[in-house]
């Protein structure tokens, strides 16, 4: 789950991470209000959505006074922020971080995730803040500090000394940079979060080491132990077919293509996209519809693929191994009646009782195209789409 840099300050706060003193604004009076209170020469605008590269579209701003900031928030709520990782689309601006002013006299990177091939959590440190960290790894990869954890002792001193170091930290500055790196790391592992990102991390010219900005992913799987997060995710930022398939316990990822997809398991769904793109189309999402996909199940999915105006076929692939393939087909149907389905659907059953699904299907009232192998019902839906 993702949640908003001033959200994540928030969190990190409560382990120790020095972060600048600031507020959220909704409104324009709210912003001139909290610049008023922070006292400082400058102020820092923050447009907050779950998308980096704010500042070079124009959603991080400077204030010089409190009437300033109201009239760069008044300028920036309501807005559409078009960055690299929005796309076209851009996303509405419905909040701001309003931050004190910082003297900064180092921009620095840090960052942690979870290295699946390791299964540790590597920490990632680069004297090259301020940018796309993904640019210094093209472009200069031994700029990039690199220290794996292992989770049975937890970042240890020396690991943390050896980040500092690496930063081009000395004297009396290393203890305070390390003791950010290890205090990030507890909030890292006790948020069960798997990306905590500090893109720049600073040093002032007063020596304190704070993060001006903060990206913090917390692991969905692990939600259940954190109750007191539920609060943080924003649906406003979500995407709304994903956060309606998400109620109906479905796992929906939209994609750009034109061909819907229904799949129960992941592996097959990967699969299926994968000889979509081999037929000669693209999947217009992911959507694994799980092990039972009883008619309920089915109708929310065709409800969640007619929603997406790209969808132009669908190809329903569902291999009958805890539930029967007659069983599938029955709900199938049973969704169709229900649910209004106005492009061609090709399906697919395979296992238990597939023969009898089959029957089922060819003798419905509605003009499906059934296939037996994937390859083939990959290439019969491509061809639907192309009539």
């Amino acid at each position: 789950m993702k949640i908003h840099e001033y959200q994540g300050k928030e969190v990190l706060k409560r382990y120790g991470v020095p972060v600048p003193r600031g507020q959220v604004a909704k409104t324009a009076g709210e912003a001139e209000r909290i610049a008023r209170e922070l006292g400082t020469k400058v102020t820092v605008i923050k447009a907050q959505i779950h998308a980096g590269g704010r500042g070079k579209a124009g959603g991080v701003k400077l204030a010089k006074s409190p009437d300033e900031a109201r009239q760069i928030a008044e300028h920036m709520l309501g807005m559409t922020l078009v960055t690299q990782q929005t796309g076209p689309e851009g996303k509405k601006v419905l909040q701001l971080l309003v931050e004190e002013g910082l003297e900064i006299e180092r921009e620095l990177y840090l960052g942690m995730v979870i290295d699946r091939a390791v299964a540790r959590v590597v920490v990632m440190a680069s004297a090259q803040g301020g940018m796309e960290i993904e640019e210094v790894a093209a472009r200069d990869p031994d700029a990039i500090l690199k220290v794996y954890v292992d989770p049975a002792v937890g970042l240890m001193p020396f690991q943390a000394n050896q980040i500092a170091f690496g930063l081009g930290f000395d004297g009396p500055t290393v203890k305070s940079c390390a003791k950010f790196v290890r205090n990030l790391y507890t909030a890292f592992v006790a948020c069960d979060a798997s990306l905590a990102e500090i893109n720049p991390l600073v040093v002032t010219k007063d020596g304190r080491v704070l993060a001006l900005d903060a990206k913090i992913n917390l692991d969905d799987n692990a939600l259940f132990r954190h109750p007191e997060y539920a609060d943080l995710r924003d649906l406003n930022e979500e995407d709304p077919l994903e956060t309606e398939a998400a109620k109906n316990g479905l796992s929906y990822i939209k994609l750009d293509g034109e061909v819907g997809c229904m799949v129960n398991g992941a592996g097959l769904a990967m699969a299926t996209m994968d000889l979509i793109q081999l037929a000669g189309s693209m999947p217009a999402n992911f959507l694994d519809v799980g092990g039972t996909a009883g008619a309920d199940r089915v109708a929310a999915a065709f409800r969640i693929l007619m929603s997406d105006s790209h969808v132009r076929a669908v190809l329903v692939n569902i291999f009958g191994g805890i539930v029967r393939c007659d069983r599938v087909a029955n709900g199938i149907i049973e969704a169709m009646k229900t649910v209004r389905v106005n492009v061609p659907v090709v399906v697919r059953l395979q296992g238990t009782n597939a023969a009898e699904a089959r029957q089922v299907l060819q003798t419905a009232d509605f003009p499906f195209q059934v296939a037996d192998e994937l390859a083939e019902a990959a290439q019969k839906v491509v061809a639907a789409l192309r009539k």
